[in-house]
């Protein structure tokens, strides 16, 4: 089993963001993921500052390089910009949506599909994988079961399989609009925002009338309120065919988090409970732990 970090949800200021990958490279983990994926506003680094990043985590370590393509594209701009992406000619990319898809198959490319992919069965990716896809990366909404029925399609339909990305830790990214909710909360515009995101390292917290945590704001996104943790379910992990682990980073404890997957995936015995959502997983509403509401 491989771990990676997924890209940067959150908006980080360039030297958050310094500091923070200057703590990563030096630890356990097969793949990186860097640039952004949310909202094109977010210029701490530029692609060429990406791309030098990448080259220092390279020689900091061995883990491999990924560059991730924005999720929504809105305006020429974006499009412009997720073409030189594309054409970076040094590291994989991550396409996070069909446009991507379409750049990268066009250039005879092989990317990673991202979660914001939609890909729910075998037909499906096997199109992706015609396109270049090497490496999949299911929708967080996914299953475990859902998982190896997709891959079961793809076996029956005479194809390699992919390899496997399952989202094992963070708040899960669940949705994605043209309208800025964090611009919204603080009275802004959109076009005008004064990249209020950067008051929130970890989203803006979105709780009901009751005071129940619901959701995080995060800029166009909207992601879970607790964070999904799959440690505990290792071993199904395992026996879903999943080939890596993507640890999705936040703005405290990530050399905790690596460090205890890494011990669960070098043999030591996986927690019976852990802090954290896992009911997609298990096939249940995403906000559950279904082990204390005993649905497992």
């Amino acid at each position: 089993m491989k771990l990676s970090l997924g890209p940067v949800l959150f908006y980080w200021d360039k030297q958050q963001l310094g500091q923070f990958y200057s703590e990563m490279a030096s630890l356990p983990l097969d793949v990186i993921y860097l640039g952004e994926t949310v909202c094109s506003k977010r210029r701490a680094f530029n692609l060429d500052q990406w791309l030098g990043l990448g080259r220092e985590l390279q020689a900091a370590g061995h883990a491999q390089i990924v560059l991730s393509s924005l999720t929504l594209i809105e305006a020429a701009s974006e499009l412009s910009s997720l073409r030189r992406l594309c054409d970076n000619g040094q590291v994989l990319v991550e396409a996070n949506d069909m446009g991507a898809v379409q750049l990268l198959a066009e250039r005879k490319l092989p990317f990673v599909g991202g979660p914001a992919l939609n890909l729910y069965n075998g037909h499906a990716l096997v199109q992706l994988l015609d396109a270049g896809m090497m490496r999949w990366v299911p929708p967080v909404e996914c299953s475990a079961a859902l998982i190896g029925d997709v891959l079961e399609q793809v076996r029956e339909l005479g194809r390699p399989l992919p390899e496997v990305e399952v989202f094992a830790y963070g708040h899960l990214p669940l949705a994605y609009s043209a309208r800025c909710f964090t611009a919204r909360a603080e009275n802004r515009p959109k076009d005008d925002c004064q990249f209020c995101c950067l008051n929130y390292p970890d989203g803006m917290a979105l709780t009901s009338q009751e005071g129940q945590a619901l959701f995080t704001l995060n800029g166009i996104q909207t992601m879970s309120a607790d964070v999904t943790n799959l440690l505990a379910d290792y071993p199904g992990l395992v026996s879903c065919g999943a080939d890596l682990l993507r640890l999705s980073p936040r703005a405290q404890g990530m050399l905790g988090i690596v460090d205890a997957f890494d011990r669960v995936r070098q043999g030591a015995t996986p927690p019976v409970f852990v802090e954290g959502c896992n009911g997609y997983w298990h096939g249940q509403a995403g906000m559950l732990r279904v082990e204390e509401v005993g649905l497992c």
